[in-house]
């Protein structure tokens, strides 16, 4: 590309007077049927892209495409990504965010359950992403612009208590993420996650619920954050939407904490 010749995506930037920053980006939501993918989805839709929900229930339709797959299976994952790209017209914004939990110190779960998190966490991540590659190579050619951006967590980057099965898939999520960014900018496809904290979502909902003490349990989780409360799952989606964003052509490989000072701030105890 000649010097004065402007990037593909600097390009698509310039041409956003007239349309909303997602205006014409077509975009998949995984585990977007509750939560923070929920949130995320509506977001993205909201602010002008075509969006495709993918989970093992239906979504609610509200201006969302559904397709229905576990993403542990390889063949339902190809054929609902190849479904919503058909629809959409394209695929330019993957967002990996479907995922499960577990509580518990190293010797708490039994190899099963080590599988099950893993299989979901990250293989989830692997196999929707291979799935996508070819529509978001197209994307990045059509449009210059192309983007993924997966759902991580503070526990990839910090030590908490009876969390070891879901920090190692964590963990590994935020290694993948750098990986997959190294492998594909090449190509033109942005690759970042965010760092939830804490976040009011249904699975807390669920271990909160499970706890001897619900309301102490509770108050321990929002204690532990800086800003003395749980993390929203809008807030979560709108560092997604700030990632997949057109204005955001410059990031990839970065981790967005998403946790109201927790990885970054230690504070005097009161």
């Amino acid at each position: 590309m000649p010097p004065d010749t402007p990037a593909p995506h600097a390009l698509y930037i310039g041409c956003m007077t007239e349309q909303s920053e997602f205006g014409g980006l077509a975009a998949l939501v995984t585990g977007g049927a509750s939560g923070i993918g929920q949130a995320t989805a509506r977001l993205l839709a909201a602010r002008g892209a075509r969006v495709a929900v993918l989970d093992r229930v239906k979504a609610e339709p509200r201006d969302v495409y559904p397709v229905v797959a576990d993403v542990t299976d390889d063949a339902a994952v190809r054929a609902a990504v190849a479904d919503a790209g058909q629809a959409l017209g394209g695929l330019g914004i993957l967002v990996n965010n479907a995922g499960t939990g577990a509580a518990g110190t190293v010797e708490d779960n039994d190899d099963d359950e080590w599988h099950r998190v893993l299989d979901v966490n990250v293989l989830g991540i692997v196999r929707t992403t291979r799935a996508a590659l070819p529509l978001l190579r197209q994307a990045a050619r059509d449009r210059g612009h192309a983007v993924i951006v997966n759902t991580c967590s503070i526990v990839a980057a910090a030590g908490l208590p009876q969390r070891a099965l879901y920090s190692a898939s964590k963990g590994a999520v935020y290694a993948l993420t750098l990986a997959m960014a190294a492998d594909h900018v090449a190509e033109g496809i942005r690759v970042n996650c965010v760092n939830p904290g804490t976040v009011d979502t249904p699975w807390v909902g669920r271990l909160l619920d499970a706890a001897a003490d619900p309301a102490a349990e509770r108050a321990a989780l929002t204690a532990r954050q800086p800003m003395g409360r749980l993390v929203t799952a809008e807030e979560v989606a709108a560092a997604i939407a700030y990632l997949a964003s057109p204005l955001a052509a410059a990031t990839t490989g970065t981790a967005l904490a998403v946790d109201g000072g927790m990885a970054g701030l230690r504070l005097r105890p009161p």
